[in-house]
């Protein structure tokens, strides 16, 4: 980057808000994924007009430009790969305004998830999606990604819950979308198109969100099974027998055996756990879920069903599912974490295939996820200094994606394509599909400053 441009960028930030030591650049040449580049610069700007005017002298100078959050992405949607300008939004972390009596939230993008909820709390609300990274990620990020968690059967993700943005353009235009209302139809849904973009169509300044009144009652159970194909058929029975459940969450042989190497929790090596909690608003309501959910359980031949009748009890049957992925990430020098979705009656085909593929490549993968939405997270374990390794798990991962398209899935359901999944976007989307996609991208940003090389998007 040359001294002038330097100097102009000071101009618009402060130089107390502009850094490219060497230091900061390698902190930001990386996300949670096994990606890294160096960007050139990182700025914290602190309004949607400082943004503008970055965006535009970087329009006009093709600089490349890289919104990034808390930097919790698993796909390396935050690596400034073509180096350029990150642009740090953890500064803009205003909680605006909560309207309890409009149900809605408006907050800046470098609001933590976790912030908003205990600002919610207070007044018996939440904002429901609760993805796994919520005590770090920022509610921008969750936005890029249209985040996701474990209760995402029953409450959806991001994307359910946005009324509105405020975007500036990659030629510095400043734009509103949405409203503040339950109900819009009135033009595109423009709001829609920048939630799961990944920060290559605009940076997102201000976010309008929808809230809901917290449940008060939940009730908690865990299942083993013997057999994947009883395990599929319970999640697919639950899930139309009347009643959803908030979480539906499963647990593969292979990360079983693996918590018990780890830990003292000493699961059974079944081939899967479901794990169920049922809520409502009153007890009543929670307890005749679950006791929907243990009747289909135990018609599919689950060989053990555990309810939980305190909290305590409760928190002990989900010790497992929230210790996986820090056990997992113990085991071995480098690590893949994909969520791969499929429909809710392919689960088992999934688990199945999934093995066959671990087996194949003799590479260890221990699946876990969101069984009530078809969400799963097969997370490859080996080991990144053998060539060796790093060439099965490439060849793994390629298999795993082949598998999910053919049993009618998708390769993404809440981390995003970024660079680790965009080789692979043709497997799922067909030629006009990515025709267009490229078409609206070039459309808003034609000199491709913003996040380029994410999502396949250049032709």
């Amino acid at each position: 980057m040359d001294e002038q441009t330097k100097k102009a960028l000071i101009r618009i930030v402060g130089e107390q808000n502009f850094t490219d030591s060497l230091i900061d650049m390698v902190s930001y040449s990386y996300d949670a994924s096994e990606h890294s580049h160096r960007p050139f610069c990182c700025l914290w700007p602190a309004t949607a007009e400082q943004i503008s005017e970055i965006l535009k002298l970087a329009n006009r100078e093709r600089i490349p430009v890289i919104p990034r959050g808390a930097g919790t992405g698993l796909t390396g949607m935050a690596v400034p790969v073509s180096g350029g300008i990150v642009l740090d939004l953890n500064r803009m972390n205003r909680i605006v305004k909560v309207s309890i009596e409009d149900r809605l939230a408006v907050v800046e993008p470098g609001v933590i998830y976790a912030d908003l909820e205990k600002a919610l709390a207070v007044h018996g609300f939440h904002f429901p999606p609760d993805p796994a990274s919520g005590k770090v990620s920022t509610l921008g990020g969750n936005i890029a990604t249209n985040a996701g968690g474990v209760k995402g059967a029953k409450y959806g993700t991001t994307r359910d819950y946005v009324l509105g943005l405020q975007v500036v353009l990659p030629d510095g235009r400043i734009m509103r979308t949405g409203s503040k209302t339950m109900k819009s139809v009135s033009g595109y849904d423009l709001t829609k198109i920048f939630v799961g973009s990944e920060g290559t169509l605009g940076v997102v300044t201000e976010i309008t969100l929808k809230i809901n009144p917290k449940t008060t009652a939940t009730a908690t159970s865990m299942a083993t099974f013997n057999d994947l194909a009883d395990a599929g058929k319970a999640v697919s029975q639950i899930m139309h027998s009347g009643i959803i459940p908030s979480v539906l969450e499963i647990m593969g042989r292979d990360l079983l055996v693996a918590i018990n190497q780890n830990t003292d929790l000493a699961l059974p090596e079944v081939d899967a756990i479901l794990l169920a909690e049922t809520d409502g608003y009153t007890p009543e309501e929670t307890e005749y879920q679950m006791r929907k959910v243990i009747e289909v359980f135990r018609k599919n031949n689950a060989q053990q069903v555990n309810i939980a009748k305190t909290e305590e009890e409760a928190a002990g049957l989900w010790a497992a599912r929230k210790s996986a992925y820090a056990v997992l990430a113990r085991m071995e020098t480098h690590f893949v974490l994909e969520d791969v979705t499929v429909p809710m009656s392919k689960i088992a085909d999934l688990l199945t295939g999934i093995r066959a593929i671990s087996e194949k490549y003799h590479i260890m993968i221990a699946t876990y996820g969101h069984a009530g939405d078809g969400n799963l997270h097969p997370q490859i374990m080996f080991d990144g200094y053998d060539p060796e390794q790093v060439k099965s798990q490439e060849a793994a991962s390629a298999e795993l994606f082949e598998l999910a398209i053919r049993l009618n899935g998708t390769l993404s359901g809440e981390h995003g394509i970024g660079i680790q999944k965009a080789p692979y976007m043709a497997l799922e989307h067909d030629a006009v599909a990515m025709d267009v996609m490229r078409s609206i991208k070039k459309m808003l940003d034609p000199n491709n400053i913003l996040n380029p090389g994410k999502m396949a998007l250049e032709v």
